[in-house]
């Protein structure tokens, strides 16, 4: 696999990051996940406003560019042999003297960008299993897409303890029971013609597929609720999807407990207010 490592395309082997590095040591470091459509980054001016956040709140002395990400992508997926990709875009903090670092910040990140080829398609529907393991806390004020990983990680463990199922996807909510959001996902229902999600407060992650979910939802005069609410809500809705970059919408088929036992049971197709919004993010792709 050929990478893009700070402005240069190499060789997998070829990329090495200072043991130094605080991205390393202390897990310093955000990270972007998107697909292209067409060859062309989607929703790029959402994920680079979303890193650039990230990089000012860890004083990151990098200001990511569209233009930039956009070339290196190209360049990347010709490297690649590649018409379209799923691309990580990961700036790391860069070496520094081993301790907490000072108020001053990160002078020199590693930026590494990696492509892969896209799956053979998304799963047409997903079983959503409540997790035991509760979701961690964001480190700061908002949840990052950060190189914190481990809650993520522990709780793909449980769920693959559970259930082999490809199609399956773990719940996370808080300590006190309120959803959060998926493992790689972000969870949306609907209940009597409204969408419900919870809110970023709960301390999910302000997930860039998300917020086209609701925009879309708006435009289409579709009443949107964010909040706070226990995955015993999910038992009253008419229809439930969770959404990502790489698989965009995906419908739920079924909702099973903390003990594994299911609760509630959907048709595997789209319902309709999972259909049209769908529809309408298929048709975004094209425009964008």
């Amino acid at each position: 696999m050929k990478l893009w490592w700070n402005g240069t395309i190499c060789d997998e082997s070829e990329a090495v990051i200072p043991v130094t590095d605080h991205g390393f040591l202390y897990g310093m470091g955000l990270f972007e996940t998107f697909r292209t459509y067409g060859g062309k980054p989607f929703l790029l001016d959402r994920h680079v406003a979303r890193l650039r956040e990230g990089c000012a709140e860890l004083r990151f002395a990098y200001e990511p560019s569209e233009a930039d990400i956009a070339a290196a992508v190209a360049a990347l997926l010709r490297a690649n042999d590649l018409e379209d990709a799923y691309v990580r875009w990961s700036v790391s903090a860069g070496s520094a003297p081993l301790g907490l670092p000072a108020p001053t910040g990160y002078a020199s990140p590693n930026v590494l960008v990696m492509a892969k080829p896209l799956g053979t398609g998304s799963p047409a529907s997903k079983e959503l299993h409540v997790l035991k393991l509760p979701r961690s806390t964001p480190e700061g004020a908002v949840r990052r897409k950060s190189f914190h990983y481990m809650n993520n990680i522990l709780a793909k463990w449980e769920l693959a303890a559970r259930t082999a199922s490809p199609q399956a996807e773990g719940l996370l909510t808080a300590a006190d029971g309120i959803v959060v959001e998926g493992i790689v996902s972000n969870a949306f229902w609907a209940a009597g013609g409204a969408l419900y999600t919870p809110s970023v407060e709960t301390g999910c992650l302000p997930g860039v597929t998300r917020e086209a979910v609701l925009m879309l939802a708006r435009e289409a005069g579709l009443p949107v609720i964010e909040g706070r609410f226990p995955w015993e809500a999910l038992l009253a809705a008419d229809e439930a999807f969770v959404t990502n970059s790489v698989q965009e919408l995906t419908p739920v088929s079924a909702l099973y407990d903390a003990d594994g036992v299911m609760r509630k049971r959907w048709s595997p197709e789209a319902g309709p207010i999972t259909n049209a919004l769908s529809r309408a993010y298929r048709a975004l792709t094209a425009r964008e």
